[in-house]
């Protein structure tokens, strides 16, 4: 009885001879909605802390409120990188969300410039 012939293409794969693939989150240089909408929904998530949110009676300001200022500012920069060059639903949409962390921004600076 003849063994099965083991085809040359039957090798063992490891991490250095497959590449894993890696969503666009990872990849700075290429665009990524998700990227600019995390940036922003965390950086307001961040400013609404360290006002001292969820105690209504102690809101302050902290002197470490330019780091969502700037997280808010590179989240909408990130967005709009996602914006094409010709009008469509896509193009809308990233509008959108553009005009929605531009609130975000504004009340991270209004939690920044105005002392409670």
């Amino acid at each position: 009885m003849l063994a099965p012939a083991r085809c040359p293409t039957d090798a063992r794969y490891t991490l250095k001879t497959v590449p894993l693939p890696r969503p666009n989150l990872f990849h700075l240089r290429r665009r990524s909605l998700v990227r600019g909408i995390l940036l922003s929904v965390g950086a307001w998530a961040a400013s609404m802390r360290l006002a001292g949110f969820p105690d209504g009676n102690h809101l302050h300001s902290s002197a470490w409120q330019f780091l969502p200022v700037l997280a808010a500012a590179c989240g909408m920069v990130e967005t709009a990188r996602c914006l094409g060059r010709k009008w469509s639903l896509y193009h809308a949409g990233v509008l959108i969300l553009l005009y929605s962390e531009l609130m975000i921004l504004a009340m991270v600076v209004f939690f920044w410039v105005y002392p409670v």
